[in-house]
């Protein structure tokens, strides 16, 4: 999937290096949001490693981790996720961040198009969903223009790295 000087791609074990990279470079803004990949990139070893956990997971269609590259460095600048699968209904819900240097210029709102348009072409997903803090405006930005629709708040339904109870946003888009 391309778009401007975008291209996306499924995460591969071999871009390790890359995915560390482009952690690191915001681990910061995501700890909170993210906890669970931020913890598990610490080191180079242990994206390796964990690289090779998310080529199972991409195997066995529980997991699909999209990266956007930017063609005009070959960074790693952003990714759109397809996690929590439930092939039952079938649906999954859709998460995604953007590098710092990167954000306020569409790029996730139109890679987060283009993944959904992919997903749902490929999977047949009926439901996808998006969870935001609602203090997070940008990703709630990016969820509304991708055409999703509140469906409701949880309260006290996610505890931070830094131990903050925060309620969470619930988005949903039918298909």
């Amino acid at each position: 999937m391309n778009f401007d000087h975008f291209k996306i791609n499924l995460l591969q074990p071999t871009e390790s290096e890359a995915f560390f990279n482009l952690i690191d470079r915001n681990r910061a803004r995501l700890e909170d949001f993210f906890a669970g990949t931020v913890a598990k990139t610490l080191t180079l070893e242990d994206t390796k490693a964990y690289c090779l956990e998310i080529e199972e997971r991409i195997q066995n269609k529980t997991y699909m981790p999209y990266m956007i590259i930017d063609l005009t460095t070959n960074l790693f600048v952003g990714l759109v996720d397809v996690k929590n699968i439930d092939w039952n209904v079938p649906k999954a819900e859709l998460g995604f961040f953007i590098d710092a240097e990167y954000q306020g210029q569409g790029i996730t709102t139109k890679a987060a198009t283009l993944v959904i348009e992919h997903i749902i072409a490929e999977f047949k997903f009926i439901k996808l969903l998006c969870r935001a803090s609602s203090r997070n405006n940008g990703s709630i930005a990016v969820i509304l223009k991708s055409g999703f629709e509140l469906e409701g708040v949880i309260r006290n339904d996610y505890r931070t790295t830094k131990g903050e109870i925060v309620d969470l946003n619930y988005y949903g888009r039918v298909f």
